[in-house]
C-alpha cells in the first residue's frame, strides 16, 4: 500500500479541534481579511497602540487588515452570541516582521474563550492543563505570570512544564513560555453586548507552529511553510 503523508500543521489542527470538541467547545472561524474594528477596536486595542503600526500589521486599505491574531474570531463570536458560551478557533494570522528560526510573517494560532457566571482563572488553568496533556503527552504543570494584553485584565503569561518518562530530555522538567491569556476585559465584553457585571470570561491564544516544534522537536518555524516535500514525508498519516 502506498504511503500517505500529512503536513504536521494539518495534523495538529485536527488534533487540537478534536481535543477542544471533547471538552465541549464549539468550533469557530473568521475571515483572514479582517476589519480594523474586529482586529483592534472590539478588543480594546487603542488607536495609538504600537500593534497598529505598519511594522506589525499588513494594512490592505484604511479599514481592513490581514488579521494579526485569531482573537478577532473571539470578538466576532462575542457579538453574535449572548450569555454563556465556549468557542475555539484555529486560523492563519499575519505579522509584518522579519523572519528567522522562531518568527514568520504568517503562522497559525489556536484561540479559545469561555464566558459564563463565576468564571475564573482556575477554569482557564484546568482547560490548559487538559489540552497540553492530551496534545503533548505526559503530565503537565502550569504556572501564570503577570502579563499585559489589551483585551484581558488581569493578563497572564502561561508557562508549562512537561513531566514523565516519555517526554524528550530537552523538554523534561523545564519551564517553557507557551502563550498569553487572561480574563476578558470588561470593555471587550461590553463591546460584544455582554454585561460584565453578570458574566465573566477567560481567553487565551498561542502559536500552533510553536506547539508543533515542541511536539516533534522541530527547530525552525520557517520549514512549515517551505513546501519542502522531504519535510512533509517525515509525517505519515
Amino acid at each position: 500500500m502506498q504511503k500517505q503523508y500529512i503536513n504536521p500543521l494539518t495534523s495538529a489542527v485536527r488534533e487540537i479541534v478534536a481535543i477542544f470538541s471533547d471538552m465541549g467547545f464549539e468550533i469557530a472561524t473568521g475571515p483572514e481579511l479582517e476589519t480594523e474594528h474586529y482586529n483592534f477596536d472590539a478588543l480594546n486595542v487603542t488607536k495609538n497602540h504600537p500593534a497598529r503600526d505598519m511594522q506589525d500589521t499588513f494594512w490592505v486599505d484604511k479599514s481592513h487588515v490581514l488579521r494579526t491574531h485569531d482573537t478577532a474570531v473571539t470578538a466576532r463570536k462575542l457579538k453574535e452570541h449572548d450569555g454563556p458560551m465556549r468557542f475555539m478557533s484555529c486560523g492563519k494570522v499575519y505579522r509584518n516582521e522579519a523572519t528567522d528560526m522562531t518568527h514568520e510573517a504568517q503562522f497559525y494560532q489556536v484561540d479559545a474563550f469561555a464566558v459564563g457566571e463565576h468564571i475564573s482563572l482556575a477554569h482557564l488553568k484546568g482547560t490548559l492543563e487538559t489540552f497540553f496533556k492530551q496534545f503533548l503527552g505526559g503530565s503537565v504543570e502550569i504556572r501564570f505570570r503577570p502579563g499585559f494584553f489589551p483585551f484581558v485584565e488581569p493578563g497572564v503569561e502561561v508557562d508549562m512544564k512537561l513531566l514523565g518518562d516519555n517526554i524528550p530530555k530537552r523538554l523534561r522538567g523545564k519551564w517553557i513560555e507557551i502563550l498569553g491569556a487572561g480574563m476578558l476585559h470588561p470593555n471587550v465584553l461590553r463591546e460584544g453586548g455582554i454585561d460584565p457585571e453578570k458574566y465573566q470570561g477567560w481567553a487565551f491564544g498561542g502559536g500552533i507552529e510553536r506547539l508543533c516544534m515542541l511536539k516533534w522537536g522541530i527547530d525552525d518555524v520557517r520549514i512549515f511553510h517551505s513546501g519542502d516535500l522531504r519535510f512533509i514525508q517525515q509525517f505519515e498519516v
